[in-house]
């Protein structure tokens, strides 16, 4: 399976970085404005002073967090495409690769449990997608074809112009 629609491999790192800090800030951000206004005292002006507060000191920490995790990901999984073909269970060991190294400091059971998370969430979203990949295939398979000619047209009397297929071919 190849994705057209990425970057090759030194600049995915990059890429993907970028865009999990940015995902990370924004979700953090909204996270932690929550959190701040929950947790401030009563009064609305400091609820939002300390949900601004929140999402000041800790959504780049949290976007930071994020930017590690997708440049090791990236990283890991453009190893695994220099080495192998382009396929899912790159994806999948690499999340499985990534959440052992940054476990790594917690000992090698962390190492395990971490490992086989990242693994299986990695999995999951890859077989969401082949599933979804697969749903949309068929959807078009049924479809009619498109038409190049303008002149292949139905008539304005609703009966199909010269070389359009009929209704009664698709139902």
């Amino acid at each position: 399976m190849e994705e057209y629609a990425r970057e090759p491999c030194p600049w995915r790192i990059v890429d993907d970085c970028g865009g999990a800090f940015t995902m990370g800030v924004i979700g953090g951000g909204v996270f932690q404005a929550i959190k701040g206004f929950r947790n401030a005292p009563v009064g609305m002006r400091h609820r939002l002073r300390g949900s601004v507060n929140a999402v000041r000191i800790r959504a780049p920490q949290i976007g930071g967090s994020f930017a590690v995790w997708g440049g090791l990901f990236s990283t890991i999984d453009c190893g695994l495409v220099r080495l192998r073909k382009e396929d899912p269970w790159n994806s999948i060991t690499s999340g499985a690769l990534t959440g052992a190294v940054l476990a790594a400091r917690s000992g090698p059971l962390a190492m395990v449990g971490s490992a086989m998370m990242g693994g299986i969430l990695l999995a999951l979203i890859e077989g969401v997608g082949i599933l979804l990949t697969r749903y949309t295939a068929q959807q078009f398979r049924n479809a009619p074809p498109f038409l190049e000619d303008p002149g292949q047209l139905p008539s304005k009397e609703g009966t199909p112009g010269p070389g359009y297929p009929s209704y009664q071919q698709y139902h």
